[in-house]
């Protein structure tokens, strides 16, 4: 099987973007990471600032119901209100999955987490896999970031439940179910040892 896209799902501070970046520079390909948000951004004519902060998120109960109302008053009146377009984290979500579709049909293309892993799981031609690591090694990967609080350990719990429940509204799955991926890979061998086995998985030269 020749492979033309690949998906990196990654815990939380595991490294697996980092690792993603290097496997596309190694294959040749396209990263569509902060390069996906963007492009969202621009789709959707909103500031990229606005598109990282809804970026593989939920939008919390009192938001959808609050959303469902503004659109079924809409419907009621027949026209829809001047200031009806919103754009949350399902909107995010539903362009993500349009663009992923379509870097699929384009191919050669690195795609790091917001579901792709769900959005492709049919397609024969893309290699999935996840990238994890113990808490312990994640929190000093992610220790000296501006955005870190004192708590790590439960920072990345909370970041890692945003991403599970990101995949299980929008596309039903688990995001740990192995079953979805071809190939799951501790990052504490290292990131060249990691892009070596994943090449070798692929069945692309090293």
């Amino acid at each position: 099987m020749k492979y033309r896209v690949l998906t990196v799902a990654r815990e939380f501070g595991c490294g697996g973007a980092d690792i993603a970046r290097k496997l596309a520079m190694r294959l040749g390909w396209n990263l569509l990471d902060q390069a996906l948000v963007q492009r969202i951004a621009q789709t959707a004519h909103v500031d990229p600032e606005l598109a990282r902060r809804y970026d593989e998120r939920v939008d919390s109960w009192l938001h959808r119901v609050t959303r469902r109302g503004i659109w079924s008053g809409a419907i009621e009146a027949v026209a829809p209100p001047a200031d009806a377009t919103v754009f949350d984290a399902d909107t995010m979500a539903a362009l993500a999955g349009g663009l992923i579709r379509q870097a699929h049909r384009e191919g050669n293309c690195v795609i790091v987490g917001r579901g792709a892993q769900c959005v492709l799981h049919t397609q024969p031609d893309v290699f999935h896999m996840f990238v994890y690591a113990r808490l312990a090694v994640r929190a000093e990967r992610v220790r000296h970031r501006e955005d870190a609080p004192g708590d790590l350990d439960s920072w990345i719990r909370e970041r890692d439940l945003e991403r599970s429940q990101y995949v299980k509204r929008h596309y039903g799955c688990d995001w740990a179910n192995p079953h979805l991926y071809n190939l799951m890979i501790d990052s504490a061998i290292g990131d060249d040892a990691a892009v070596s086995a994943v090449l070798a998985a692929m069945g692309e030269q090293d």
